[in-house]
């Protein structure tokens, strides 16, 4: 078995009721690391774990658990920001010469508040306890789409896009306090969310996939473990693909 120096970390995980989060926060649990699970609805901790209801894209919220978990364990040494949602839309539909539909300011700004905010948000509050503990671990979410796009996603889109900037960003500035700021770009996850789409749809993402498969939501823990142990240790900047080969069927 591969040494991962994870053992008795102090986890964040965003997003952890559900899917990939949970599938993550579980990994990490497994791994002997202290997790705090967040997420807006309600879930059970992870053995020897803390479930906290946070709000990322409210700093208020974002703070007061960050205190409470360096407050419980003393320090924190790795972040995931897992949390996202999906509000999807065409920019425009056009139809028989007349607008029949736009994206709304609601769609395009709860999306950013969560899944782009949410992660400046969270980071922020992190860092300084980060650096005052000598380093540490971010871990973002972005996607395969924040790379090449996709119909009917403007919003979600941007988010991701915007994630892998943040992210080559924060691997320069924190770099010398020892942080190490990495994401991951999923492909197509058999999450509870993408199940509930149409069976034609499901089909389709299944056949642009080399691997000829979904991705579990532990695929994206393993890859997440990965990149926050020991064997990562000269990985920063990077926005690692886990997508069973979709950007290159693409």
């Amino acid at each position: 078995m591969i040494e991962t120096g994870l053992r008795d970390k102090v986890v964040i995980v965003t997003g952890g009721a559900a899917g990939i989060g949970k599938a993550t926060a579980r990994r990490f649990a497994q791994e002997g690391c202290r997790v705090a699970s967040w997420d807006v609805k309600d879930a059970a901790p992870e053995e020897g774990g803390m479930f906290q209801k946070v709000d990322v894209s409210s700093a208020a919220s974002v703070e007061a658990a960050v205190e409470e978990v360096a407050g419980r364990w003393g320090a924190i040494h790795v972040l995931v920001n897992n949390a996202g949602i999906l509000r999807d839309g065409q920019l425009v539909k056009y139809k028989e010469g007349a607008v029949t539909g736009l994206m709304s300011d609601e769609q395009f700004d709860a999306v950013i508040g969560v899944n782009l905010k949410g992660v400046f948000t969270c980071t922020r509050a992190v860092v300084p306890h980060m650096i005052q503990g000598g380093g540490g671990v971010i871990l973002n979410a972005s996607s395969v789409v924040g790379l090449y796009g996709n119909f009917g996603q403007t919003n979600y889109v941007a988010s991701k896009a915007g994630v892998i900037g943040m992210t080559r960003v924060w691997a320069r500035e924190l770099g010398k306090y020892g942080i190490r700021v990495n994401a991951v770009a999923p492909g197509f996850i058999a999450t509870e969310m993408v199940q509930a789409m149409p069976e034609k749809v499901l089909q389709s993402m299944v056949a642009h996939t080399p691997l000829g498969r979904a991705g579990q939501p532990e695929d994206i823990a393993n890859a997440y473990l990965w990149l926050a142990s020991d064997g990562a240790s000269f990985v920063t900047g990077a926005v690692i693909g886990v997508d069973g080969g979709v950007v290159t069927g693409t």
